[in-house]
């Protein structure tokens, strides 16, 4: 039979699967929240925008959806610590497998730590969020 084929180009089953893959992006700046939207939805993804820790929690509980594959927080938001929600929803046992992502404005080296410290698997600059979304969740995927 062979592998199954997306328009002309040809696409292993392994590398549908992770296209496929299931992204939550926590942030409440539409814009940014939009370009990273789009771009990891041409990828194949499936993306949710959520800005808040309670829509956040909500659809970590969410029985009649899957869980994400990865969580992508926005650590520029000064008013929402994505760092120390994730932190608690590790704590919680709330991500399960869900691997983390965070972006953070390329001046703010403390919230680069801070991230670091709470154990988000990758952590970048918001330029390099804008540059190379698809690959960095990809990478988080392999």
């Amino acid at each position: 039979m062979g592998t199954p084929a997306i328009g002309a180009r040809r696409v292993s089953p392994a590398a549908l699967a992770v296209a496929m893959a299931r992204v939550l992006a926590l942030t409440r700046d539409l814009l940014f929240g939009s370009r990273v939207q789009a771009t990891l939805v041409s990828a194949g993804y499936e993306v949710e925008l959520v800005g808040d820790e309670a829509g956040l929690r909500e659809m970590l509980e969410d029985a009649q959806t899957p869980a994400p594959a990865v969580l992508v927080a926005d650590l520029t938001d000064i008013e929402l610590d994505g760092a120390a929600l994730v932190q608690s929803l590790a704590a919680d046992g709330q991500l399960g497998a869900t691997r983390t992502l965070a972006f953070y404005s390329h001046v703010d080296a403390a919230a680069r730590e801070r991230a670091e410290q709470a154990g988000f698997d990758l952590v970048v600059p918001r330029s390099r969020m804008a540059r190379e979304g698809a690959e960095l969740v990809a990478r988080l995927l392999s």
